[in-house]
């Protein structure tokens, strides 16, 4: 039976489902809108759904909101700016190298969480903790690898980037985990629905902002384009809502491993969906990622 403490294992997978769902919906929007307008969707559409689940948290915990605490903003700004850094890093990498490769770089998030993590936060983790991490990493990058692909390694400045990107999603984790356990004398569901709620909002206004000056254009077409970018929206905030649910119950590395799961959720995709063909390399490293993440719900 799972207890409240056990309870961010099944708001990971959900999560990472809610992800796979939202970043099929945003890349389809990408064309009309561009790279910066279909990733303000998340915020903006995102935002009013965030109030929403915070008013239903409210609702069925009967906490009391308070006005965030001096320690709140600190940690919330850093995630909320770093998550947009890191994308921008993402997509710079994917300019200089393979999609494959990128994806590579950045599925090392979780060993770079788990260091921050311990850092920042003095967050706990068993070598056993620490074994299914590096094993479900290790996994990861392997099924991401493919034939040729290696010597891509080799760039600098494609290298730098794929692992600055992976280290700033991973101190965005960080800090948010640092803001839900900024929030005080709420239960851990209200705590991370209004740090959500604060992290759309601050995130809505920087995006929307360069937006209107650098891209007048895009914000009318966003506009223009309401309905799906609502549903993208909805979709975005339900993944975001499951992710700091996590965050609020364990450490951020635990979070981001499990998250890992993704992996598993598109291979099966494109062979059930697609018939594309699954390569023994790609079994070999399902395997580490299945093993890593068993390690880490039995530790």
């Amino acid at each position: 039976m799972l207890t409240i403490a056990s309870l961010w294992i099944p708001f990971t997978i959900v999560a990472a489902l809610g992800q796979v769902a939202r970043n099929a919906m945003q890349r389809s929007l990408t064309k009309p809108l561009g790279t910066w307008g279909a990733t303000n969707i998340r915020f903006l559409f995102g935002f009013p759904f965030s109030v929403l689940f915070l008013a239903l948290a409210v609702l069925l915990t009967g906490d009391r909101v308070p006005w965030p605490a001096a320690a709140f903003w600190p940690w919330l700004v850093t995630g909320a700016l770093s998550q947009i850094v890191a994308t921008g890093l993402m997509l710079l990498a994917m300019n200089d190298r393979s999609f494959v490769v990128t994806t590579a770089y950045l599925k090392t998030e979780a060993i770079q969480t788990a260091i921050f993590g311990f850092i920042f936060l003095g967050d706990h983790l068993t070598w056993l903790k620490v074994l299914a991490i590096v094993i479900a990493t290790v996994g990861v990058v392997i099924t991401a690898l493919r034939p040729g692909g290696e010597k891509s390694f080799a760039e600098l400045r494609p290298t730098v980037l794929g692992l600055g990107a992976a280290a700033v999603f991973a101190i965005s984790a960080v800090s948010f985990r640092g803001a839900i356990i900024a929030v005080p004398s709420v239960s851990f569901v209200t705590a991370a629905s209004y740090t959500l709620m604060w992290s759309l909002l601050v995130q809505t206004l920087i995006l929307s902002v360069y937006l209107l000056l650098r891209a007048p254009d895009v914000l009318r077409s966003i506009l223009r384009l309401w309905r799906p970018s609502m549903l993208a929206g909805f979709t975005g905030a339900f993944a975001s809502q499951f992710w700091f649910l996590a965050f609020a119950l364990t450490a951020a590395a635990n979070v981001r491993t499990l998250a890992l799961i993704e992996v598993l959720f598109a291979q099966a995709v494109a062979y059930y969906s697609f018939k594309q063909p699954i390569a023994p390399r790609e079994v070999f490293g399902i395997v580490l990622i299945v093993i890593g993440v068993a390690l880490l719900i039995a530790a």
